[in-house]
């Protein structure tokens, strides 16, 4: 058969349909995104019944970094610095103390177990050494695996700003690897230029993309996204020309957009969450493609034992040691060492030696395709389980219902809340009126079952009901204690 046009694009129409109508059937049973994305690949493969022919590991790996780009762009832009600000330095120490300590006893492993030569064997600890965002952040943001306290923020900030590390390894040993001689410590100036340029001109790019969105005042609201996409781009090739870490500059660049004030803002996360999903489904379809099944075959044994290592010892030594100066309960570390989801991220990295053509690229790359479908069967389907029973999942919370399609003005310290009444709360049974409310705070839409309406004063507050309120940036606590516990924040305890 001729490849037509409209072939290709119906069978990448196909393959979309396909991936998103069996992730729905997955999240159903439980199975994270990722792994369904790269069956549907395998499948579509030249070994698979669609038959698609591809094994070209340099267009791979650059539908793998621009995907990637836009993943870490959307996650930074939808994270909270207020969550993450806790939780802030031992996430970093992980992200980057703690991948050279995984990266490190997998290669031990590797050389001891596997029969690798060193350098081999650190190139493949270093390919699995962190954590991939995208399916970090995937697993962790369904309904079913909310985790108490600051777990979330600091196991999303973890993941996306341990790239650069392993990233950094992976291209370090290949050097080593290509040009025998060479010294390591020749590679210490160059870490600490990608991260210190990749962070500053992340953040410059965000500050500017802030900046120039308020002041541009485009014609059509549709072309914010547009904008937003350019410069997701030109933040990552800008600082990948000059030196910097593009992962780490994107993923910041989000983040100051994400808790600056900006025209548009729900509809530009809403934007990029579409984006980062579609990015999700093209970059394993491709990783999915880019594997012949029957080379895995060889690789199973070895790949089980590395599989279960990392899981099981190597994860777990580099969360516990890299979190010793940190007072952390053991529950939380323990569940910290098992959200060690390896997705994308290492299968990319695994393309490098491949294009860079060292000695048994091949292998290294099965080896780690093969850990990905473990630790993505393992573990996008027990998180949930092992929160549960650490003591660590956090109640199911309703999904905003009033807020998503409501903007305030940028140029305003306004703040939306959205509040669903619990029934033991002090509103229950009264008045709007009788609430006492500060001046300055307003209910703008309320929902009672299934009917939404703007309430009157003497409407009456009922268990279960939704509000939206606008008011400023410095009433929004005594406006939700006001609602939810009766006092106002500050206020001596009451007598019993």
């Amino acid at each position: 058969m001729v490849l037509t046009l409209e072939i290709l694009f119906l069978g990448i129409s196909l393959l979309f349909l396909i991936s998103i109508i069996a992730n729905k059937f997955g999240e159903r049973l439980g199975v994270p995104a990722l792994l369904i994305f790269l069956i549907v690949g395998m499948l579509a493969g030249s070994e698979g019944p669609g038959g698609i022919p591809f094994d070209d590991p340099p267009i791979a790996q650059m539908i793998g970094v621009i995907a990637l780009a836009y993943i870490l762009f959307s996650g930074g832009l939808d994270t909270r610095w207020e969550e993450i600000q806790p939780v802030f330095w031992p996430a970093i120490a992980l992200s980057t103390v703690g991948v050279v300590l995984t990266a490190a006893v997998l290669g031990i492993f590797a050389v001891l177990v596997l029969g690798l030569s060193p350098l081999t064997g650190f190139l493949l600890g270093a390919v699995v050494s962190s954590t991939d965002a995208a399916a970090v952040f995937s697993v962790l943001r369904m309904a079913r695996a909310r985790l108490k306290g600051n777990l979330r923020p600091f196991l999303e900030f973890e993941s996306g700003s341990n790239d650069p590390m392993a990233i950094f390894l992976t291209t370090g040993i290949i050097a080593l690897i290509l040009t025998p001689g060479e010294s390591v410590l020749a590679l210490i100036p160059m870490f600490v230029q990608q991260m210190v340029v990749g962070g500053l001109l992340g953040y410059g790019m965000g500050r500017f993309v802030v900046w120039l969105i308020n002041r541009l005042k485009l014609e059509s609201e549709g072309l914010y996204p547009v904008l937003s996409l350019a410069m997701v781009l030109l933040t990552y090739g800008l600082t990948a020309t000059v030196g910097g870490n593009g992962f780490i500059a994107v993923y910041i660049a989000g983040l100051v957009m994400g808790n600056s004030i900006i025209v548009y803002k729900k509809s530009l996360i809403r934007f990029h969450d579409g984006i980062a999903w579609l990015m999700q489904i093209v970059m394993f379809l491709a990783l999915g493609l880019l594997v012949f099944p029957s080379e895995l075959v060889p690789v199973i044994v070895p790949g089980l034992l590395t599989a279960i290592f990392l899981i099981l010892v190597a994860r777990p030594v580099a969360v516990l040691l890299t979190l010793i100066p940190w007072k952390m309960p053991m529950n939380e570390k323990a569940l910290v060492s098992w959200v060690g989801l390896r997705g994308a991220v290492p299968v990319i990295l695994a393309t490098y030696p491949l294009v860079a053509g060292v000695p048994d690229a091949d292998m290294i790359f099965n080896i780690v395709f093969f850990i990905v479908l473990v630790s993505a069967l393992v573990h996008g389907t027990s998180i949930p389980s092992v929160a549960r029973w650490l003591g660590l999942a956090a109640p199911l919370q309703e999904k905003r219902k009033l807020s998503r399609e409501f903007d305030v003005d940028p140029d305003t310290p306004s703040e939306l809340i959205e509040l669903t009444i619990p029934p033991d709360a002090p509103a229950v049974g009264k008045q709007v009126v009788d609430l006492g409310l500060p001046k300055g705070a307003l209910i703008i839409l309320m929902q009672k079952g299934d009917e939404r309406f703007v309430p009157g004063g003497s409407t009456v507050i009922e268990a279960r009901d939704t509000l939206l309120l606008l008011t400023t940036d410095d009433l929004v606590e005594t406006v939700r204690a006001r609602f939810l516990s009766g006092e106002e924040p500050g206020d001596a305890p009451r007598a019993s």
